[in-house]
């Protein structure tokens, strides 16, 4: 697939490539709100490792010729997930239960500043996302007016939110969003 002279690649496989992937996120995620620095792409890295592990793991390889200019993955959310039980207001039960196919999250989504506003990172979703097993689609957004381009971007690709979360002691809130995938079940709270 090519998108303005930008190739894709969908993988399963992370390892050989988690360098360059950690490169273009301490990039990315310098900026505003995000304001991360080289050792939160040291953090990336090791925990980027550890997703590419989970079952359904899926990457998705943006390149300007042989330069890295995007990337995206994601994974099935296990059985045992506490991804539900981090929100500050609590979802119907069968809303959130998880059998370990039930839901796909994609976990990162980012491209490099000279190639925004191409349709380089709605390509990568729809790859990403393309012949999933899932009912539903999750992913969080800062609610930070820096990430109101990520939000609209979302929003205008079917997400909604469903509520705002934290994901561990330190990290900043973040709007849960949830698409169903077409032709699956309905899922809404």
């Amino acid at each position: 697939m090519t998108t303005t002279g930008v190739t894709y690649e969908r993988t399963g496989e992370a390892g050989r490539r988690l360098d360059a992937l950690a490169r273009v996120y301490q990039e990315v995620y310098a900026e505003p709100p995000y304001r991360e620095g080289p050792r939160d792409a040291a953090d990336f890295r090791v925990r980027a490792g550890r997703q590419a592990m989970r079952d359904g793991f899926r990457l998705v390889l943006a390149r300007d010729g042989d330069e890295l200019v995007g990337f995206s993955y994601g994974y099935r959310l296990p059985a045992d997930t506490g991804w539900w039980k981090a929100l500050e207001e609590p979802l119907d039960d069968a809303f959130a239960e998880e059998n370990g196919r039930r839901t796909f999250n994609v976990a990162e989504l980012a491209v490099r500043g000279a190639w925004r506003r191409q349709g380089i990172a709605a390509a990568m979703h729809r790859l990403l996302i393309a012949d999933q097993e899932a009912e539903r689609i999750t992913l969080t957004v800062r609610p930070d007016p820096e990430a109101a381009p990520a939000r609209t971007a979302y929003a205008s690709w079917g997400y909604r939110k469903v509520g705002r979360a934290r994901y561990g002691d330190g990290h900043p809130a973040c709007d849960v969003m949830v698409l169903p995938v077409p032709g699956g079940p309905a899922t809404g709270p």
